[in-house]
């Protein structure tokens, strides 16, 4: 498993992590594979996923040897977080802030990413321990507007804004200041799931990053 250092290294110079989250598990470690070849280096799958934490094992066994995170997301409380770690999850992700679940991935110094809303949960999701704060749901606080606000009082809390994150907002978001963002249905549609229409994914993965990087060069898009 990647140190912390090296994993929040990646995340700043990516900036996307790609949410996984379906109804079944079919084609789930291939969508990963086509979401890494175009490119995205960090990978959620949500512990809603039926069996999702087979397919985090089975996307770490696969994907070993290449440069991906794989994490899991939708995490309430210590005990999941501790199975999913076990599974081999490199980060942790949670809807909510939980003390006892960012305790105990400090404990095993795996990358923790709880979520607060207002300043307030913000500030308090970081000084109890939060490596990054998911801000979730972005889209109904106004966007990016809302992410260059806390930023300004805040600027030692970083980022990650989920939730209304797509091709035309993307860019948006990391020049206000968010670390990275998280998205999925952008990339993976439940009409490309569907089809298994992997190279599609892997186009829109790589239209991201690009947009992402162009974003993070100060190109105006």
């Amino acid at each position: 498993m990647a140190s912390k250092h090296d994993l929040m290294s990646a995340l700043r110079c990516s900036g996307v992590v790609v949410v996984l989250r379906t109804e079944t598990a079919n084609d789930l470690v291939e969508v990963a594979k086509a979401v890494h070849a175009g490119g995205i280096k960090f990978i959620e799958i949500t512990l809603t996923v039926p069996g999702a934490l087979e397919v985090i094992r089975d996307a770490v066994q696969q994907l070993t040897g290449l440069e991906v995170y794989v994490g899991a997301g939708t995490v309430l409380d210590a005990q999941s977080a501790r199975a999913a770690i076990l599974a081999g999850a490199s980060f942790v992700v949670s809807p909510i802030f939980d003390q006892p679940t960012v305790d105990l991935c400090r404990g095993y110094g795996v990358t923790v990413m709880p979520a607060g809303l207002t300043p307030g949960e913000i500030y308090q999701a970081w000084k109890g321990g939060a490596d990054v704060v998911k801000v979730f749901p972005a889209k109904s606080m106004g966007g990016a507007d809302y992410i260059k606000a806390i930023k300004e009082p805040l600027p030692q809390v970083e980022l990650v804004p989920t939730n209304g994150v797509d091709f035309e907002t993307a860019a948006g978001f990391i020049k206000a200041g968010a670390l990275a963002v998280g998205l999925g249905s952008a990339i993976v549609s439940k009409a490309l799931l569907a089809a298994r229409d992997f190279e599609a994914i892997t186009a829109n993965a790589r239209r991201m990053i690009e947009l992402i990087a162009a974003a993070k060069s100060g190109v105006p898009g």
